[in-house]
């Protein structure tokens, strides 16, 4: 008996959810029941019944602003899986940990989801008064190192799609808000190659990180070192902390098969 081709086994149903999940890809941040019509040439009651599916199961939420759907938590789970069953976090684990042993303060790995860092990892040290941090917390972008480090490298488009500009919290008196700011802030950063936390989300606390880039020469990720302020002063910084940073980010991308 012939073995029939794996296409003769496809469900239309699930290809076309499939289909739908896929439109919300690149800048793409919000669609809506006629755009997604159009663009799979379905009809508009089919449509939403594939939304409520993909809703009531978390893969799809809807705005209840604008009424349009965007991707759920549950995508966002399922990608974090990925990431890790590919290997990001196994090869970074090492680079962190030699980082703590180095720099002797807490090193993280976080990527850009929605508009916040979300840690895929943690390394602590063992200083008895550290930072608190934890796998899956949420930070937000434009106040956190490892969130700036990431963005600062993005297009415009993609900026614009992260920072929600009226809705930029001031933590601390050194958060830093505002558009034209905040896009000065992003383009010392690209110049210096890294980004600082300096209190700007919690008092107390500093932060430096950097991006990580993979072989299609995008920034996919990021990592950062952080600790009590009073230990990270800016001497301790410049000289010893930044360095490090840097040459930790440069060999994670490298194993990433990034090339300059």
């Amino acid at each position: 008996m012939a073995k029939r081709e794996k296409s003769s086994y496809v469900i239309k149903s699930v290809a076309n959810a499939l289909d739908l999940l896929e439109e919300f890809s690149g800048d793409v941040r919000e669609l809506g029941v006629t755009e997604l019509s159009r663009r799979l040439r379905l009809h508009k009651n089919n449509v939403f019944r594939l939304l409520a599916t993909l809703e009531q199961r978390g893969y799809i939420e809807q705005n209840k602003e604008t009424e349009n759907y965007r991707l759920g938590l549950k995508s966002l789970e399922l990608g974090q899986t990925f990431l890790r069953q590919i290997g990001l976090v196994r090869q970074t684990r090492p680079i962190l940990e030699e980082l703590v042993k180095k720099c002797n303060e807490n090193a993280n790995l976080g990527v850009i989801r929605q508009n916040s860092v979300v840690v895929l990892d943690v390394v602590e040290t063992e200083q008895s008064v550290r930072v608190a941090s934890r796998i899956g917390w949420r930070l937000p972008v434009y106040c956190s190192a490892m969130g700036k480090a990431q963005i600062a490298f993005k297009s415009e488009s993609e900026i614009e799609r992260i920072i929600s500009w009226d809705e930029m919290k001031k933590f601390t008196e050194n958060t830093i808000t505002g558009r034209e700011k905040f896009h000065q802030h992003l383009k010392e950063i690209r110049e210096k190659g890294y980004a600082v936390d300096n209190e700007e989300y919690e008092p107390g606390v500093k932060c430096v990180g950097v991006p990580i880039w993979d072989y299609t020469k995008n920034v996919v990720a990021g990592i950062s070192v952080s600790g009590p302020a009073f230990r990270l002063i800016n001497e301790i910084l410049e000289k010893e902390i930044i360095p490090r940073v840097i040459e930790a980010g440069r060999e994670i991308s490298k194993r990433l098969g990034y090339e300059t």
